[in-house]
């Protein structure tokens, strides 16, 4: 934390980049304001209170380590500053109450799956309800994909030319299982076998960014243990895996940090090892080599490409997805201006900071519709839900997020709007001649 702290100079090239800076338009918003808080806080010179509003505004998207030209390793403060000050923090109780609704759900897709029933009808209700609940009732889908299960082991198609285990994620098995499956099928297809480990669970990415360190090294600690179980169990040893797949940008970002989340712990070099294995799906499968060939689709296709933060900023992932893509004959891919703003996700930020988030998402809605796109790829699954709601809401008038008011969130059905996939997705529905 010291080092991160002292490595920036203050120069400002982070302010353009920051989504928060772009919305409130002050200094304490800003990375640079942030490290400053930070280190008062640490050096005892400002009392977290008056700090926390600030940091808690945070989306932790990291655009601020893409523009630094001093090399400030941001996300070795906010997340590690977050954890130690945890236990300091004095919330109001409707604030307790909300964290522990979601904590204690939302890595969890049976329990997330019941909430999102029960939520159901709840929601013409929301007017009604406390404020702090209304967030979360407007999130919520329409109505929910079948449930999808996947076999431990799923056999490559003819030779085989990997093996991998594939993290399945919590929120994404209830809200868009799908991607796994279609993660699957176009890994076999491609001569790859794939594990998913029965005994794994959540990433520890929403415990990671929200300060509780504890969960997190749990539900980390839980998928060191699977993911090694299951490679034994089926017969195969460490150096037989060739990588640790996700296919949703939060959760690989948190399991590259896992050396944070278990620093100072017997497991911190188990977790520097592990990590060094994790491997985005759209990474994988451009080091894979030539995939098998796509059928051209029934029309041309315009696609935009929606860069995930925690996979641009966090990963620097940002070709292998838009390379994939153009592998399906006759797609014109598309950019969208300012494509390095976060869509105010960002785990459970759009239900902590919802006026934030509702103009970030409303922003980049906007300059999606701009494309002109046929479908939009994105490559997380906050990411999908996200755009998806704010697709399905008229067009921001306003463009400059500092201008957008944020008083009013209108209640959002998924569904509508441009078609919104993640990007192995749009791959599986190439294969099987969907698009």
């Amino acid at each position: 934390m010291a080092k991160a702290i002292e490595a920036c100079v203050h120069c400002g090239f982070c302010l353009p980049t920051c989504p928060t800076y772009g919305v409130q338009g002050q200094e304490m918003d800003t990375p640079r304001g942030r490290i400053v808080l930070m280190k008062d806080v640490l050096e005892g010179q400002l009392d977290l209170a008056s700090a926390t509003p600030y940091l808690d505004r945070c989306l932790g998207c990291l655009a601020c380590e893409i523009a630094c030209p001093s090399g400030v390793a941001y996300r070795e403060l906010i997340g590690p500053f977050r954890a130690q000050t945890a236990g300091q923090r004095r919330r109001p109780l409707a604030e307790k109450f909300r964290r522990w609704l979601v904590a204690n759900t939302l890595p969890y897709p049976g329990r997330f799956r019941l909430a999102v029933r029960v939520g159901k009808f709840g929601k013409p209700l929301g007017p009604l309800l406390p404020a702090f609940l209304r967030p979360m009732l407007q999130l919520l889908p329409k109505r929910l994909p079948a449930r999808q299960t996947w076999p431990v082991r799923i056999p490559a198609c003819g030779k085989r030319r990997a093996r991998v285990v594939l993290l399945t994620g919590c929120a994404q098995q209830v809200l868009a299982p799908e991607i796994n499956t279609d993660s699957i099928e176009v890994l076999t297809r491609n001569g790859v076998e794939v594990v998913v480990p029965p005994a794994q669970g959540c990433c520890g990415a929403l415990a990671w960014h929200s300060g509780d360190l504890p969960a997190a090294r749990r539900f980390a600690g839980k998928n060191l243990d699977a993911f090694a179980d299951v490679a034994k169990s089926n017969g195969v040893s460490a150096t037989g895996i060739d990588a640790v797949i996700t296919n949703a940008a939060g959760c690989g970002s948190a399991m590259h940090e896992y050396q944070l989340i278990f620093r100072g712990t017997e497991r911190a070099e188990e977790a520097d090892r592990f990590r060094r294995r994790v491997c985005d799906i759209s990474v994988f499968l451009r080091q894979l080599g030539p995939l098998q060939p796509i059928p051209r689709p029934s029309r041309p296709l315009t696609i935009a490409y929606q860069d995930a933060c925690h996979l641009a900023h966090a990963q620097h992932v940002r070709q292998q997805p838009r390379t994939l893509l153009e592998c399906i004959p006759g797609v014109r891919l598309v950019e969208t201006t300012d494509p390095h703003l976060c869509c105010g996700s960002a785990g459970t930020y759009n239900i902590d900071q919802a006026e934030i988030a509702a103009v970030l998402g409303a922003a980049k809605a906007n300059s999606l519709r701009a494309t002109g796109a046929d479908r939009i790829a994105t490559g997380n699954i906050g990411c999908l839900i996200q755009i998806r709601n704010h697709l399905a809401q008229a067009p921001l008038a306003q463009t400059k997020l500092a201008q957008t008011p944020t008083a009013q969130i209108p209640t959002v059905e998924q569904g509508s709007g441009i078609p919104v996939h993640h990007t192995v997705s749009l791959l599986a529905q190439a294969y099987r001649g969907q698009l």
